[in-house]
């Protein structure tokens, strides 16, 4: 009798096991996004990949605004950028990648595109930030055009701001190598 109860209950278990890690993903009658363990509501099945657990560094701040710096009249922002809340699944930049050089025939104009996905919802806004610094601010759009950068190391970041204007998502930092033409070299 007792194995019988210790296999029932270790079949039960599994069984469990594996429906927890059944997830759908629909959409409602608003077009947000809803994720459910209940299948009745149709939807597509969405494949989960293993959770990498990382310990914190330092204090995790979210749906709040970015602390700012104060002082010297550019706004300068600090933080981590953090996961993407819902209802996006994806934010980051696209382009340009990380470490990319931009020659000297660019002048230091870089286009920056963003990926987005679900598209950005119309009460949402993006800004561009430059070496953590607001550098194009909020606009419903995914394309940015920084002109006349100096040359050096850059580091490029885009911000989400919700309706209420916190910020609520700041994408991966993307370092960039502007290459401008000089006086001073001769094979410029």
């Amino acid at each position: 009798m007792n194995k019988a109860l210790m296999i029932l209950t270790i079949g039960l278990s599994f069984s469990l096991a594996a429906q927890a890690q059944t997830i759908y993903r629909t959409t409602d009658a608003q077009g947000n996004v809803v994720f459910t363990d209940n299948p009745e509501r149709g939807g597509e099945q969405v494949e989960l990949a293993p959770v990498t657990v990382v310990p914190a560094t330092g204090e995790v701040r979210t749906g709040q605004p970015a602390p700012r710096a104060q002082g010297s009249g550019a706004e300068t922002v600090t933080g981590s950028p953090g996961q993407p809340f819902m209802p996006y699944d994806s934010f980051r930049i696209l382009s340009p990648s990380h470490e990319q050089a931009f020659p000297v025939g660019s002048a230091g104009n870089v286009s920056v595109e963003l990926g987005i996905e679900p598209a950005l919802r119309e009460d949402h806004r993006v800004r561009l930030l430059l070496n953590g610094r607001v550098s194009q601010t909020a606009m419903h759009t995914t394309a940015f055009m920084v002109a006349n950068m100096n040359p050096g190391e850059h580091v490029l970041q885009a911000e989400l701001i919700d309706g209420s204007g916190a910020v609520r998502h700041r994408s991966s930092p993307v370092t960039i190598f502007v290459h401008r033409a000089s006086v001073n070299r001769p094979t410029n």
